[in-house]
């Protein structure tokens, strides 16, 4: 049987957070790593634009520290290909391709267009690239011929609107590309530290290679269960921002024994915070450290690994592309 193909990507927003890590780049170090899979990781630095076209400054330094965050991890440039969405040009070739077939209506239809266009109020989103992300990000998979993309359960209804475009093409031109289906991989919710849905936007994200003397200070200023105003009354870890980190970060016996003992009150809140900041940056001293090796390279190492990476996009990419010219047949035999 042949290898399946897996592709994600993220927009450049800069290092890593732990959202990030779990909600995405754990999972791909994973699919890496079972040697199951061809893997394809992407910057994401166009679809960047389609909201932050108006400012652009700082999409080149924030693709450099994500890409070292992805290397500390465990991203391995020799078993995935990791580029940088740009410089492959066959993702607009293709992306233009889709567009002339995709309706209007599909696109309006998103569950996220008119969500973001509310959320984002004060930047002009009226715009045909912020319309057409879908289509952009259908390219992105099929040219590819990506039969697999990483998402939680409920990112599936994204992926739907793919497949329509992937069909409808088929459907015209003959079958050229596969479908692609979600492949469920575990993405357990990561709050930030004020209890909200972990963000750079909001301010509330600890980074996987944050310095282990900031990390301390945002745990300890967390706010833990409200409700217990002393440290003798018993409290609720179910209402405690803390917890959920315990939850990710400490061994099985000990999530237990801090249940416990904060129900009962014999732990109190700070006891806790230092509990848990001894496993959290036990657990991103590894991270930490090949960052900064690989700062301290020689080489220039994100340069060296997204050149390699993105010459192996585009000889992939434009293997596709030429099957889809001659679907197409725009040109005459020659």
């Amino acid at each position: 049987m042949s290898v399946e193909t897996v592709l994600s990507g993220l927009r450049p927003t800069g290092r890593v957070h732990l959202g990030n890590y779990f909600g995405a780049v754990r999972n791909w170090v994973g699919l890496q790593d079972s040697g199951k899979y061809r893997c394809y990781f992407f910057v994401a630095d166009l679809h960047a634009l389609t909201t932050d076209y108006a400012d652009t400054a700082a999409l080149a330094g924030n693709t450099r520290e994500a890409v070292l965050d992805w290397l500390a991890v465990g991203l391995d440039p020799e078993r995935s290909t990791i580029f940088l969405q740009s410089r492959v040009p066959q993702h607009a070739e293709l992306a233009l391709y889709f567009s002339m077939i995709t309706p209007l209506g599909w696109l309006e239809r998103v569950p996220t267009y008119k969500d973001q266009i509310e959320q984002l109020r004060s930047r002009d989103l009226g715009t045909h690239g912020f319309l057409g992300y879908p289509v952009l990000q259908t390219a992105d998979i099929a040219l590819y011929r990506a039969t697999l993309v990483p998402v939680g359960e409920d990112q599936a209804s994204h992926l739907e609107i793919c497949r329509e475009i992937v069909r409808r093409f088929n459907g015209l031109y003959g079958e050229v590309f596969p479908e692609p289906r979600a492949l469920f991989t575990p993405t357990p919710k990561v709050n930030g530290i004020d209890g909200r849905k972990m963000s750079k936007s909001y301010g509330n994200t600890i980074g996987i290679t944050e310095a282990a003397e900031s990390v301390r200070d945002k745990v300890m200023a967390m706010v833990t269960d409200p409700a217990r105003a002393r440290r003798q009354d018993p409290g609720n870890p179910d209402h405690c921002n803390l917890f959920p980190f315990h939850e990710l970060f400490s061994p099985k016996d000990e999530v237990a024994t801090v249940d416990r003992e904060c129900r009962t009150a014999a732990r109190g809140c700070v006891d806790c915070k230092k509990h848990l900041i001894g496993n959290l940056n036990a657990a991103l001293e590894p991270f930490r450290q090949k960052r900064a090796a690989l700062v301290a390279s020689p080489t220039d190492v994100v340069r060296d690994v997204l050149h390699a990476g993105d010459t192996r996009a585009r000889a992939s990419a434009e293997e596709t592309m030429e099957r889809v010219r001659a679907a197409v047949r725009l040109s005459p035999e020659p």
